[in-house]
């Protein structure tokens, strides 16, 4: 069982079940993990506290299951699909501050100095959502499906947002679960990028987090060859890099 503060994967959290079931899919725990079920096909997302036999018990049923590992697990019964994704997690305790890059935290005290961010609500959401799936599209990358977020439980979300004379050019949401917090979604105008918005959001976003308990923030996957200043932003907070295992067709 997990203690009350340690962290807690988003893929494993009641919030993402709930959004998952309530766009269509079946969920259900197997043997302490949460599986989302499609057809004849079980997804277990980031499955924390299992070995290689733990593993192969979530496939005894009549389909196909493909788990994430929290951490690498290999062996006979698991067929590698995807390579391990790394991930930034940020413990958000002591000063936030200190465990930053020098550049990273230079950065910030100049953006300080003129960016003043806020709270959004669900006109921010719905603004987020179009501008992020536009940026979806230019830079090429996956997330989860649009409607997603929208199935999120709205008391779960933590949003915030910058405005250039009175339009939004900015905004964050991030996702509470128990003791964690996920960084779901982003997207910034070129003048928001240029006056550095995001590091102050991002800050911003931390520091009301840990006000309410929150003492890990997943800052989501980190790329160093496909998104190289991405992740270093991310990095640069001083979160940790961790390696999850590989994606897996698992054998019962």
């Amino acid at each position: 069982m997990l203690a009350m503060d340690a962290f807690l994967p988003f893929q494993q959290s009641p919030v993402y079940a709930a959004a998952a079931s309530a766009l269509g899919a079946r969920v259900r725990m197997v043997d302490g993990a949460l599986a989302v079920e499609r057809g004849r096909l079980r997804l277990i997302s980031r499955v924390t506290g299992l070995d290689r036999m733990g593993l192969r018990r979530l496939a005894r049923w009549p389909g196909l299951t493909v788990v994430t590992p929290e951490v690498p697990v290999a062996g006979f019964g698991l067929v590698p699909l995807v390579t391990p994704l790394h991930h930034a997690v940020w413990r958000l305790e002591g000063d936030l501050r200190s465990g930053m890059t020098a550049k990273w935290r230079n950065r910030l005290v100049s953006a300080e100095a003129s960016v003043r961010v806020r709270r959004g609500d669900a006109r921010t959401l719905d603004h987020l959502i179009r501008e992020e799936a536009t940026q979806r599209r230019a830079r090429r990358y996956r997330a989860l499906p649009e409607g997603f977020a929208r199935a999120l439980d709205p008391d779960a979300l933590r949003l915030w947002e910058w405005r250039e004379g009175g339009t939004m050019a900015a905004a964050m949401a991030f996702v509470v679960h128990g003791s964690s917090a996920t960084y779901h979604l982003g997207w910034a105008s070129a003048a928001a990028r240029a006056v550095g918005v995001h590091g102050v959001m991002l800050m911003r976003a931390a520091e009301g987090l840990r006000a309410e308990g929150v003492r890990w923030l997943d800052l989501g996957s980190v790329d160093t060859e496909a998104a190289p200043g991405l992740a270093r932003f991310k990095l640069g907070t001083g979160a940790d890099l961790r390696r999850l295992g590989a994606t897996c067709l698992v054998l019962p």
